[in-house]
Parts: C-alpha cells; sequence; structure tokens
C-alpha cells in the first residue's frame, strides 16, 4: 500500500502547542473484525499487532498517578485485546472517564456475548462509527450485511440504557463521508439521523459526530490509486479555517500506540510522525517518559494532513469543532 508521508511531511500549517493533558488516546492494536475502506488505521481480521503486558501495566501506572480526565480506548478493535477489561476497570476506579471507540459487530464476535453488559455496568462512553443510516451506504464502507449487525447491536446498547436521555449511558454515532469530500453540516445530520434511526428502528442516541476523511494509510491509497489525492487535499486547504486551531484535540490528548510510543495524534501516529522529545524529532518519546515529564507549551508536530482536521467545521475525535459548516 502507498503511503502518502511524503505528499504531507513539507507543510505551512501553523504552528500549534500543547496546553495541559486532560486525554490519554490509546491504540490497544491493530486488529480487528472489519476492514473498512475509509480506515486510516488499516486495521483487518489480519493484524497481529496488540499492546504487551510490559506496556500496558505502564499505562496503568500512569492512570493512578496522572491527573487525567479521559482514557480513550481505540484500535482496530480495542474490544479484542485480552486485557481491555483490566485497564477499563482500573480508570474506572480511579475516577476516570472511559471511552471505547466500537465498531458495533464487534460485539456480536465470539467472546465478546457480555461486553456490551460489562461496559454498561462500568459506565463507559461508547463512540459507535455507523456511517450512514442507510444500509447500502454503510455496506459499501463496511461490508454486505455490516448494517444489519449494527442495528441489532444499537438496539441490544439502548436496552441497557446506552443513548437514553438521563441514563448517565452515553452513546455517540460517528459519520464519515463516503469519497473525498467534506462532511455535511453535523447539527443537520444529526437531525437526520435521529429521524430516520428513530422512524425505521426505533433507535436513540446520543449525539452524532461528523468526522472528516484522513488522506492517509488505506483512504489515502485510494486517493492516490484514484487520482484524486491533489484535488483533495486542495479541498482541505481551501476549506481551511483559523478559528478552529484553538480546539483542536492535539493541544490536550496524547495519542499511544501499541509500543507505547508517544504521538500528537492518532493520525500521526499512522503516518509514523512520532512526538519529538525536547522538539528534537530525532528523539522519540515513550509512555514511561510521561510519569515524569510535564508537556505543557511544547510544539506540536504537524504536517498538510492538519488542514482534515481545519477543514469547514472542523474534525476531531469528538466530532466537528464547530457548531455548524463554515
Amino acid at each position: 500500500m502507498r503511503s502518502t508521508l511524503t505528499l504531507l511531511e513539507s507543510t505551512d500549517f501553523p504552528e500549534i502547542r500543547r496546553t495541559h493533558l486532560e486525554t490519554l488516546q490509546v491504540n490497544l492494536g491493530y486488529r480487528c473484525n472489519q476492514s473498512c475502506v475509509h480506515c486510516h488505521v488499516n486495521a483487518g481480521p489480519h493484524r497481529t499487532e496488540m499492546m504487551d503486558d510490559e506496556v500496558l501495566n505502564q499505562i496503568v501506572q500512569l492512570i493512578g498517578r496522572e491527573t487525567l480526565l479521559r482514557l480513550d480506548l481505540t484500535g482496530g478493535a480495542p474490544e479484542l485485546h485480552p486485557r481491555f477489561r483490566d485497564l477499563v476497570l482500573h480508570a474506572r476506579q480511579n475516577g476516570i472517564h472511559v471511552i471505547n471507540r466500537c465498531n458495533l459487530t464487534v460485539l456480536q464476535e465470539p467472546g465478546q456475548e457480555d461486553t456490551a453488559e460489562f461496559l454498561a455496568d462500568h459506565q463507559v462512553e461508547i463512540i459507535a462509527s455507523l456511517p450512514c443510516y442507510n444500509a447500502d451506504n454503510v455496506d459499501h464502507q463496511r461490508g454486505s450485511g455490516t448494517f444489519e449487525k449494527s442495528i441489532a447491536v444499537l438496539k441490544h446498547l439502548n436496552q441497557l440504557g446506552y443513548g437514553i436521555p438521563a441514563s448517565g449511558k452515553i452513546l455517540n454515532l460517528v459519520y464519515n463521508p463516503i469519497g473525498a469530500t467534506l462532511p455535511p453540516d453535523q447539527n443537520k445530520l444529526e437531525d437526520a439521523y435521529r429521524r430516520e434511526l428513530s422512524e425505521n428502528f426505533g433507535l436513540q442516541f446520543t449525539s452524532l459526530f461528523t468526522l472528516t476523511n484522513m488522506p492517509i494509510q488505506r483512504f489515502g491509497a485510494i486517493l492516490m490509486a484514484q487520482g484524486q489525492f491533489d484535488a483533495y487535499m486542495a479541498l482541505l486547504k481551501t476549506s481551511y479555517q483559523a478559528s478552529n486551531l484553538s480546539n483542536l484535540m492535539c493541544r490536550t490528548l496524547i495519542s499511544v500506540d501499541w509500543q507505547g510510543n508517544l504521538y500528537d495524534c492518532d493520525f500521526n501516529q499512522q503516518l509514523g510522525l512520532p512526538m519529538s522529545a525536547n522538539n528534537n524529532e530525532s528523539l522519540r518519546w515513550h509512555v514511561r517518559d510521561l510519569l515524569q515529564t510535564d508537556l505543557r507549551q511544547r510544539r506540536i508536530r504537524v504536517a498538510d494532513h492538519c488542514y482534515g482536521c481545519t477543514a469547514g467545521q472542523g474534525s476531531s475525535c469528538g466530532g466537528a469543532l464547530m457548531g455548524g459548516a463554515a
């Protein structure tokens, strides 16, 4: 698969710096039960990379010592890691809010029969990918039958209280465009999701997040193969909104890969652009370094893909950065 890194490294994206650390986003591994077209991680059933016990125990140490607000677990499918539940339990016992980025269908995999109940019991926020409320669009991105399975899981989550107002169990859905376009207005699309999912399936959810597809990994390779890479980058750059800079997730988040290496965001992780120690790009930082380091005001490593987070209404792991499309 062709990498887009060489096309992105030279950039005129403005300098940004960290504030205080609020969120530790941990990638537990690239194994997944799906292989999605838009996946910026290039995850799939045949990936074998998984976080080992040594690194996971360092994460546990950090949770006990750092004043984190959130632990954001991702993959692959994070639920497939054998110590996924251990990490969730430790974080919750330390009063840390846990986010699980779930593809929904993994909850129907063998060995995951009671995972939904486990998440509900421990008030874990679920951010679930559902790229459309239309079956054909979802199955095109994620494989035949995925939409039907996703709806079945969402119904089960609703039965457990997820997405139901006043339950305290947060169920957020995620939309990605199918092709080389920006997401539509998040508020308007959320209204459409609520209407369609309620009327057709009786489903409820908390919020909808719209995410811009990043020109990296699998999606970036598809753009190059189809001759659309330059046009997509031009779209991102001409849609740049400086007002989104102050709300970028990388200012308060650190991404940890399955080996424990640190990155300014999940996208940098997939491009192999590690967080540099003392602003020296030849020195890499590991999760063990967080136990004794203050990262405030350190420069964030940027490249041209950062325009994807600042285009239009903005895009982050928590959806749009603005209230509506610019």
